[in-house]
């Protein structure tokens, strides 16, 4: 190996980073950040007797997260690959010991948060990333074994069940549609034969029929979700107010800072139904603009992700592919609640909604997708610098 390259490569911030990529994120990032201000003073002063107290902690929230993106872009993505299985250890232990007496915190009747004292650990942040780190080394080691059977297809997936019914413990079932979609995304999209899915997406829509009818609540959202207005009192107050921010900002919005509905109205103005408010301030234009951010986002991920896997990096492939993913199923789901297309789920906007952990793990989605174009980008640089000198 060249030792200029080798050298190259262990450092990627020398290099200008894939714009589109790191821009859109940025730009997401800045929206958040003028939301989260917005959204979150009348909250905040009530509660901690301060309008800027969450505004404050969102900002540093982002400072830690950029922090952390600058640190892993640094990282070499075969070393994701090589402790792949650690990853999933890890992601077992945080689903357990949120469970655990004394060590699980309870907001909200979900016990999703391990207290660290001085912050909140949110296991099923990491474990999104983790379960698809580990599938993406899972099927560069096992694909043989996928393609040939459905009993080789159906062990991976037998490892995200027992996650899905961990996270279902807290309960989280949104995290659980995300962490399940985005792994048979993958799986499809490494060219599995379309055979395999067929019994495995039976079985999967069945249980999830099941487990949304088994608790009342769910059966509850569900059914305040095909009608809110006949439930705009109970289950479908946070439907019904969110629809309202956008109905009553239209086209250009009231204005920022002028939202009505986040003078507690609308609860979680400022974490879940953040894009409602957005729509509420900036109107239809400005959440179109955010889609369109989300879209590009999404597209160049995959197109990233093809490009690795026409260069034979595998592992680069499916692990810029479920970057995408989950990125991508989280923005829809998120904005869908908010419009009233689907069942209201606890699930943040990427890079906009309040909250410290998800914020983390969007920016390690986006440092570890510019890793994986900047070295495959460098090998085309070098192919094409290898094909000059010989001509």
């Amino acid at each position: 190996m060249n030792p200029a390259r080798k050298l190259k490569k262990e450092s990627p911030l020398d290099c200008p980073v894939d714009v589109t990529v790191a821009g859109i994120s940025l730009l997401l990032l800045m929206i958040g950040i003028v939301m989260v201000g917005s959204a979150s003073m009348e909250i905040s002063a009530r509660i901690y007797g301060d309008p800027f107290h969450l505004f404050i902690k969102h900002v540093v929230y982002v400072a830690i997260s950029v922090g952390v993106a600058a640190l892993l872009i640094t990282v070499p993505v075969r070393s994701w690959q090589q402790i792949d299985w650690v990853l999933l250890l890890l992601s077992f232990t945080l689903l357990i010991a949120v469970l655990m007496p004394g060590v699980g915190r309870t907001v909200n009747g979900s016990t999703r948060w391990i207290s660290l004292g001085f912050a909140t650990i949110q296991g099923s942040e990491f474990v999104k990333l983790f379960a698809i780190v580990y599938i993406s080394g899972y099927l560069v080691r096992r694909r043989e074994d996928i393609n040939e059977s459905v009993v080789g297809f159906a062990k991976p997936l037998a490892l995200v069940s027992l996650m899905v019914l961990l996270l279902l413990e807290q309960p989280d079932f949104g995290a659980s549609v995300v962490i399940v979609a985005s792994v048979m995304g993958v799986i499809f999209l490494a060219g599995v034969p379309l055979r395999h899915f067929l019994p495995i997406i039976t079985i999967f829509v069945v249980i999830t029929f099941v487990v949304a009818s088994w608790k009342p609540y769910r059966l509850e959202r569900i059914t305040s979700f095909m009608d809110p207005w006949a439930h705009q009192f109970d289950g479908g107050y946070q439907l019904t107010q969110a629809l309202i921010a956008f109905g009553r900002g239209e086209w250009f919005g009231l204005g920022l800072g002028n939202s009505i509905q986040k003078l507690f109205f609308l609860p979680e103005a400022h974490t879940d139904f953040m894009f409602s408010i957005l729509a509420e301030e900036l109107g239809a234009i400005g959440a179109i603009i955010v889609i369109l951010a989300f879209a590009i986002l999404v597209l160049r991920a995959l197109l990233i992700g093809k490009k690795a896997q026409n260069q034979g990096y595998d592992f680069h492939a499916y692990l810029a592919f479920g970057i995408a993913l989950l990125l991508g199923i989280q923005a829809v789901i998120n904005i869908g609640v908010n419009i009233g297309l689907l069942p209201t789920k606890g699930l943040t906007l990427p890079f906009l909604s309040y909250g410290g952990n998800s914020l983390i793990i969007s920016c390690a989605l986006i440092a570890m997708l510019l890793r994986v174009e900047y070295e495959c980008r460098d090998v085309v640089n070098d192919q094409v610098t290898e094909a000059k000198a010989r001509g």
